[in-house]
């Protein structure tokens, strides 16, 4: 019966995350190819939501981050991303880490113990996902932008499905203990090798539109992106796990919340973004 139950179980979670997955990737689609502040004002939405989740998470732990200023602070790093690139990041930066160390003092002042901490995650929490997540408006702002976009996030794509099918069927060797006991090493390694074949085969077809864009570049992009952004979900768990829950949000049925669905890809968009950079322009 316990077998039973957990095979329904797993068919009525495929069955949302796929229904989930076929609303969602045509508005995705939309938004990436119609670039400029279409899509800047898709993904600083989807990063001022995880950041509220972010900024949730740390609370059922006890702490108190600075809540205004890691939405806020998120949402003015993409849009400063999408109008100046990097003219003036750092002046940004700073004023947000000042912004955030003021509040803080006004926090301890006020009697908050842990104000310090709560420094420390109100910053890390506008960098990892505000600076990295911008970097989807960089991929996009490059020469062939939209297919460089087209050839990194499927990367990311191709390999997770790959991996929870692979690893579901033949996973026998866990890829952590602690963090992620249900990821097994043969299911990462499935996702590598599907994930580069795939992006090559993408990456064939894009080359007609854009001849910058080679199988050979495809294959490279699929399979650093598919060994290395896999950590970013290793590390969205890790925080999960830290505070007991199993998801960021249930926003999403069957796929939990933003962070839980950006998680890899805030991995993806530098490591994507500067591999095209140094390698190929």
């Amino acid at each position: 019966m316990d077998k039973v139950r957990l095979e329904d179980q797993t068919y009525n979670m495929l069955a949302q995350r796929t229904l989930v997955a076929i609303l969602i990737l045509p508005l995705g689609m939309m938004a990436v190819a119609a670039g400029g502040w279409v899509l800047t004002a898709v993904v600083a939405g989807l990063l001022a939501y995880a950041a509220w989740e972010y900024d949730h998470l740390f609370r059922l732990g006890g702490y108190h981050p600075s809540t205004p200023i890691l939405i806020l602070g998120t949402i003015s790093i993409v849009l400063a991303r999408h109008i100046f690139q990097f003219t003036g990041s750092d002046l940004l930066i700073g004023l947000l880490v000042i912004t955030a160390m003021a509040a803080q003092v006004s926090a301890f002042e006020r009697g908050n113990q842990n104000a310090a901490l709560d420094f420390t995650i109100t910053v890390g929490g506008v960098l990892y996902l505000g600076w990295l997540g911008a970097y989807l408006i960089s991929i996009r702002s490059l020469p062939d932008g939209l297919w460089w976009m087209l050839t990194v996030l499927p990367a990311i794509l191709i390999g997770d499905a790959a991996a929870y099918f692979i690893g579901s069927r033949f996973g026998r060797h866990k890829l952590t203990r602690r963090v992620s006991p249900k990821k097994s090493w043969e299911g990462y390694i499935g996702g590598i090798i599907t994930a580069g074949l795939g992006t090559m085969l993408l990456a064939s077809l894009w080359h007609m539109r854009a001849p910058v864009i080679t199988p050979e570049k495809g294959l490279i992009v699929g399979l650093v992106i598919s060994i290395l952004a896999p950590i970013g979900d290793l590390g969205e768990s890790m925080l999960k796990r830290s505070f007991g829950v199993k998801d960021s949000s249930h926003l999403l049925p069957g796929h939990g919340g933003i962070m839980d669905r950006m998680d890899s890809w805030l991995w993806a968009a530098p490591i994507g973004y500067y591999l095209v950079l140094f390698l190929w322009i």
